[in-house]
């Protein structure tokens, strides 16, 4: 993505992609726009209503138009495992809804084993960003 100005068409691909795997992982250092990211995709996919990194409470629940579910999880502040399961992360990814994770790596024993990896990076300049997409 040269600019923001590229973040709807990012979004969209990955829209079509959920359709398909409802496990999306987001990788990338910080500040390098996986919450954005994130947003925009949730607006393309009917979400109205406010949309932020639920770096706190670790989860946020969101509804579409359509009336399906997303969670969008934010691992970056947990101290292990253990605190995941302890939120039911288990259940929430094997509930077939869409969910979406920021800082994945954080939790690697608790991965699905099929997901999409988007992994964004910021370019030498830092003013775009590179994203790579890879189905496991």
């Amino acid at each position: 993505m040269k600019s923001l100005a590229d973040l709807p068409a990012a979004a969209a691909m990955l829209a079509e992609e959920a359709k398909q795997e409802p496990f999306i992982l987001f990788d990338g250092p910080m500040g390098a726009g996986k919450t954005t990211l994130i947003k925009e995709l949730c607006r393309q996919l009917g979400v109205e209503g406010n949309v932020s990194s639920p770096t706190f409470a670790l989860v946020n629940e969101y509804e579409t138009t359509a009336g399906k579910v997303i969670y969008h999880f934010d691992f970056y502040r947990i101290k292990d495992e253990q605190e995941a399961l302890g939120i039911g992360a288990l259940e929430y990814f094997d509930s077939g809804e869409l969910c979406l994770v920021e800082w994945p790596s954080l939790i690697p024993n608790l991965l699905p084993e099929h997901y999409l990896l988007v992994s964004l990076q910021p370019d030498t300049a830092g003013a775009s960003r590179i994203m790579t997409i890879k189905k496991v």
